[in-house]
């Protein structure tokens, strides 16, 4: 079995390694429906998805009739506190998501998240899907005081997993600006919550699904 030339792979989590539209639709749902807008679709809420929670409420609620700042302020928390209490119950991985993390565990890579999630959500949301344990380090939106694409929590992740090469994986401009900013290579995946061509993010790489990665990394240049 090759040894990858990368010490550490980082991932985003929220449409890179999880599916959490059915949880974050269910929450924007939820919140819209207490100021009288009907719910949308799961896959009309994709869209809205991968810039946090605000902007995910700004785009239904703008979707869904308009807003202003106080109908922002009056749901925003209403969407936080029914997803903190129900994380869990439609977020999946993604497809080979499982066996890729046992592929590079078994070649000795250091696995590691850094996210734009904030930890209140992060680290429970991993516990109750059984991750938390396979993963080196876990930063979150709120660990360091600042979020991708500035590259502080992606040198964080990889300080507090170790240090060594490191590539990371993400769906968002913010994922892969960040990994660059931060100086290290980038994979875009294409199943996550693009909100644009996936060419747009300029990523050093693309994949379709999580069986390629391996592979994709055992050709990767030292």
């Amino acid at each position: 079995m090759a040894r990858l030339s990368f010490d550490i792979v980082g991932f985003d989590l929220d449409g890179t390694l999880l599916d959490t539209s059915g949880d974050l639709a269910a929450a924007v749902n939820y919140a819209i429906g207490t100021i009288g807008r009907a719910p949308f679709p799961v896959d009309s809420i994709r869209p809205f998805v991968g810039k946090g929670a605000k902007v995910m409420l700004q785009r239904a609620l703008d979707a869904s009739g308009g807003y202003d700042e106080a109908i922002l302020d009056q749901t925003l928390p209403i969407l936080l506190d029914y997803y903190a209490q129900n994380l869990a119950l439609h977020s999946l991985p993604y497809p080979g998501m499982m066996a890729m993390l046992d592929a590079l565990t078994a070649r000795g890579v250091k696995l590691a998240i850094c996210t734009n999630k904030a930890e209140r959500f992060t680290i429970p949301l991993l516990h109750q899907l059984g991750l938390f344990d396979r993963f080196a380090s876990v930063v979150a939106g709120d660990t360091v005081g600042i979020a991708k694409p500035d590259p502080a929590p992606i040198h964080a992740m990889i300080e507090r997993a170790g240090g060594g090469r490191t590539i990371f994986l993400g769906d968002t401009i913010n994922d892969i600006a960040g990994a660059r900013n931060a100086g290290i290579p980038s994979i875009a995946v294409s199943f996550g919550f693009l909100d644009g061509p996936i060419e747009n993010l300029e990523a050093d790489a693309v994949i379709h699904h999580f069986d390629e990665l391996v592979p994709m990394l055992e050709a990767w240049p030292a």
